[in-house]
């Protein structure tokens, strides 16, 4: 055989016995998400509802944790795995298990539900619908579980950052605790996906916003959610995005930490004044009764950023962008790409 021939034969076989050799170990580290901590791992109290907080991780044994733990965080009213109070959220626990089949194992995975179970909120069981969007869902009221939870995840795992990945308020509540803790050193990298960083439409002062009434939320300007995210010039989002005392930033990206932002590009019903699945648009006014362009709200200046359309093909239920974007095949791909160790 000729020595070219026998050289280029002897490489293809090398460069399929790697690629086996990377499909195995990615096999071998696949497995399954849960809906539990494992038993050694701290119990954390929810500050608002005084009981443990819920979530999902894996017990951590000798060489597991290789890789960066990665904190999903679900967005307001959701939870971060399906519960019988809230059977058809939880999509971020779907996110986590498309990293484990990608070669994440089920230890460098980590779930907070800094809400509950949802089941204060149902009205068959004296629930108030209003809390929605009062002080118990705030970032305010909920930055201490996430405090809480960062550093039992470092303490358990041994690693000495993490990563994080927030949906809707997910995103904006880390962008809070880093901020509130000066802690971007810990956090890796962040993906934002479709994150409320500079306000939502649903807080609207308008009389046709729906959203203000009780069974859809209570999301009045007064409430305190709106207190914080009904307008882009909320004390709140001053401070959140640099720009308190009138200053204004280049980036609202702060320290090391690397951040994509996905987001919707043509509707949402957080954000824009357009159908959005099941959700009929209201006008595009701030809690001070000012007419504001909520529909960039998910973009990060300084941060790394994927514009998607059509994502509510994703969502079965609603049909809306905003809840089909967590799912997203799409979206799925770029937080994988993204968060792959560099």
């Amino acid at each position: 055989m000729p020595l070219k021939t026998w050289i280029r034969r002897a490489t293809a076989a090398t460069a399929t016995f790697t690629v086996s050799v990377l499909a195995a170990a990615a096999a071998q580290a696949a497995g399954t998400v849960g809906t539990s901590f494992p038993a050694d791992f701290p119990v954390i109290e929810d500050a608002t509802l005084q009981k443990p907080v819920i979530g999902f991780g894996a017990a951590v044994t000798t060489g597991v944790v290789t890789r960066t733990p990665v904190i999903f965080l679900h967005g307001n009213n959701d939870v971060p795995y399906a519960t019988p109070c809230s059977p058809t959220n939880g999509k971020v626990q779907v996110l986590a298990q498309h990293l484990a089949n990608n070669g994440w194992n089920p230890s460098e995975l980590w779930g907070l539900g800094y809400q509950g179970d949802q089941c204060d909120l149902v009205a068959a069981q004296g629930g108030d619908n209003t809390k929605r969007a009062r002080i118990g869902h705030t970032h305010q009221a909920n930055v201490p579980d996430l405090r809480r939870f960062v550093a039992a995840v470092l303490a358990y795992t041994g690693a000495k950052q993490v990563d994080i990945v927030g949906h809707s308020m997910g995103a904006t509540l880390a962008r809070e605790w880093m901020r509130q803790d000066d802690a971007h050193r810990q956090v890796r990298r962040l993906v934002s996906i479709d994150g409320p960083h500079h306000g939502i439409i649903n807080c609207s002062a308008s009389s046709l916003n729906y959203f203000q009434l009780p069974a859809f939320g209570g999301f009045t300007p007064a409430s305190d959610l709106c207190q914080e995210v009904g307008s882009p010039h909320t004390p709140f989002l001053r401070r959140l995005n640099g720009q308190e005392h009138g200053r204004s930033r280049h980036s609202e990206v702060a320290g090391p930490t690397q951040v994509l932002a996905i987001r919707n590009a043509d509707t949402s019903f957080v954000y824009f004044a357009a159908q959005d699945g099941f959700f009929t648009p209201v006008p595009s006014i701030d809690i001070y009764g000012k007419e504001v362009d909520f529909s960039r709200s998910a973009a990060l200046k300084g941060a790394k950023q994927l514009d998607l359309t059509g994502q509510g093909l994703y969502d079965p239920v609603l049909g809306t962008t905003h809840l089909g974007i967590l799912q997203s095949p799409q979206t799925q791909a770029a937080v994988v790409e993204f968060l792959q160790p560099r």
